[in-house]
């Protein structure tokens, strides 16, 4: 799954990589995880970046609970699967990022890695979203990362990956129109040898932390040292 993700670029440099209009409520995002709103580029409008919210709230909810369970979802089900099925062909989105954060087991513990591009450039992993008109008559846009199989590098952390997609093939993704066997063709596994990942600092693993230590390596510990959060 992917649960974390950065993006840490200036409003500048985010403009410019897409040729888009970057909204003031844009800021760097370090730590972004579900339920916040984090910036996307839709198919419906595609010049400008959108907000919305981490976890998706398919139209015909009763209510917001899906979100925090739709936060991912699975490229092998995505033509098929109730949630998505409905919305594949006319709201797809890109979601840009810099990195993304993933736990792997030693013993009982949980070590986060940062995973990232060879090249450290933003890059975008292909995504979903939906309207959804509460009791009050509010809208509230949300949307959902799509996961793949892991490729040789991510499979040492962890068996899912977010689906990256190759910078010449974001606009297709994002086109008006796209057949079941194109959206299956673009919803691959980056290739390894473009990624490179590090053990990430352990603030990363609170979403209360949204700071630059958590993009940082993790500090090394020797036997008798004390760890300090922020050190």
């Amino acid at each position: 799954m992917c649960g974390r993700y950065s993006l840490t670029s200036s409003i500048e440099k985010l403009a410019k990589r897409f040729n888009i209009k970057v909204t003031d409520e844009f800021r760097p995002r370090f730590n972004a995880a579900p339920t916040q709103l984090l910036p996307v580029i839709t198919n419906r409008n595609p010049t400008e970046t959108s907000f919305m919210k981490w976890g998706l709230i398919p139209n015909w909810s009763l209510d917001d609970s899906t979100s925090t369970n739709l936060i991912n979802a699975r490229s092998e089900t995505i033509l098929t699967k109730g949630p998505f099925k409905q919305i594949i062909k006319s709201h797809r989105c890109l979601i840009p990022a810099d990195g993304f954060y993933e736990w792997k087991k030693a013993g009982k513990a949980k070590v986060p890695h940062r995973i990232t591009l060879s090249s450290d450039e933003i890059f975008t992993f292909a995504g979903l979203w939906d309207s959804w008109e509460d009791k009050k008559g509010d809208i509230i846009n949300s949307f959902t990362v799509i996961t793949t199989n892991a490729n040789s590098l991510m499979s040492e952390i962890h068996e899912r990956m977010p689906v990256i997609l190759p910078r010449e093939l974001e606009k297709e993704w994002i086109k008006m129109d796209l057949s079941d066997n194109e959206v299956t063709e673009l919803l691959k596994p980056y290739p390894s040898d473009k990624m490179s990942f590090y053990k990430a600092h352990r603030a990363v693993n609170s979403a209360m932390y949204d700071t630059p230590e958590c993009i940082q390596m993790a500090p090394k510990i020797y036997p008798g040292e004390s760890f300090n959060l922020f050190e």
